[in-house]
């Protein structure tokens, strides 16, 4: 386990990292909300185990590497803030959360709260299974400054509520939620809260036990910096008790005798046997390197690159920051007037700054109620040096004109 006090006394050496990622020297890569750039030795790792496969094929490469696979749980857990037995292991944020959904008891009378700033990813099944079942599906209003208003939650919290959907982080902007007193609340009437923790793990402190949240998914692929095709499932053991999970195989399931069958008594219950061994073996290599950096040293370095961004723009003409929240993160979203946003986005491409745009249907709620319809989105990790925020700044300021 990695010592937390030790670990975040650390500083990060930008001119190391930037040489552990070579693709950030000759461009400025704001997208590390979308996909980051990966470092050399999470590359590295899942390369050398395809090649392993190459040579003695994918079953024994597997059992080579059982001890490295096994500890990758601990590593997970020292991360998210939980025991190794409420993690799982699963291929995207997507399949974490679509897993969780699926095993919660949800039946006719039911209902279930979510954020304004709800994804497309989670809402869609999520109104898919209550019209299904008979539940009911509502958005929390947000405060006066858009984060998810707890005294409404409060408002709106009876029996009857039985999951609390949060989203941490939204896709759409830098905001950051209240979890920890949202997830307090509803724990007064016993509703699970599970918490969309996509965009925050990796730039983020996020411990499920801290936040108080019994359900926690996410992705490598992000801030993380691992592999596409990765992904991490928290469930608490508490939670797991209420819960009922379907998808089960010969990993999460034993068959016990002809007509008998056992399950796992921890979070693997959720996994399948079936998975990309080199893509997880890069994910673990990609949170033990953010645990050498520090999480604390990382939220501060991103924290100051997006406060950065977001100052430069404030003062472009035509550029407006469309950033909700007191407490905001490493996303920053903003507009440019009379200027389509992917015509922004493909502009800045061709002056090697790297964004991307966030539409209406993937936070609807929110963006329905601000009347935005696609904002650009850029998301600058510790490697951006502060010269290339600058001239991020500079490219987005002939965009703008």
């Amino acid at each position: 386990m990695v010592e937390r006090a030790a670990m975040d006394a650390a500083v990060i050496d930008l001119a190391a990292v930037r040489a552990e990622t070579p693709a950030c020297l000759d461009q400025v890569f704001l997208d590390s909300a979308g996909s980051s750039l990966p470092p050399r030795r999470v590359v590295a790792e899942a390369v050398a185990h395809l090649r392993r496969e190459e040579e003695v094929g994918g079953y024994r490469a597997a059992n080579e590497r059982m001890d490295d696979l096994e500890a990758g749980y601990g590593v997970l857990a020292d991360l998210l803030g939980c025991a190794p037995g409420e993690i799982a292991f699963t291929d995207s944020a997507s399949r974490s959360w679509l897993t969780a959904l699926d095993a919660i008891p949800l039946g006719p009378g039911d209902r279930v709260l979510v954020t304004e700033v709800e994804y497309a990813g989670n809402a869609i099944p999520l109104l898919h299974l209550a019209e299904r079942v008979g539940a009911t599906v509502e958005p929390v209003p947000s405060d006066a400054d858009g984060a998810l208003d707890v005294d409404a939650l409060r408002g709106l919290l009876d029996e009857r509520v039985k999951l609390v959907s949060l989203v941490h982080v939204p896709t759409n902007g830098g905001l950051v939620n209240p979890v920890a007193q949202a997830a307090a609340a509803a724990h007064e009437v016993g509703a699970l809260v599970l918490l969309d923790a996509c965009q925050s793990i990796g730039q983020l402190p996020v411990s499920a036990r801290d936040l108080g949240a019994d359900i926690v998914t996410g992705t490598g692929r992000k801030w993380l910096r691992g592999p596409r095709g990765t992904g991490v499932l928290v469930v608490r053991d508490h939670a797991r008790e209420r819960m009922r999970p379907r998808l089960i195989d010969l990993h999460s399931g034993s068959w016990d005798g002809p007509s008998k069958i056992g399950l796992r008594d921890d979070a693997r219950v959720f996994e399948l046997w079936e998975c990309g061994v080199a893509e997880r073996l890069g994910l673990i290599a990609a949170v033990r390197y953010a645990l050498e950096l520090g999480i604390g040293p990382i939220a501060d370095a991103v924290g100051a690159r997006a406060d950065q961004l977001r100052a430069g723009l404030a003062e472009l003409p035509g550029v407006t920051v469309r950033d909700l929240g007191k407490e905001q993160c490493g996303l920053v979203s903003f507009t440019v007037d009379g200027a389509p946003a992917d015509e922004v986005r493909d502009r800045l491409r061709e002056h090697g700054v790297t964004v991307t745009v966030s539409g209406r249907t993937s936070t609807l709620y929110d963006m329905t109620r601000r009347d935005l319809d696609r904002v650009i989105r850029a998301s600058p990790h510790y490697f951006v040096s502060p010269d290339q925020i600058d001239q991020a700044i500079a490219a987005i300021a002939v965009t703008a004109t």
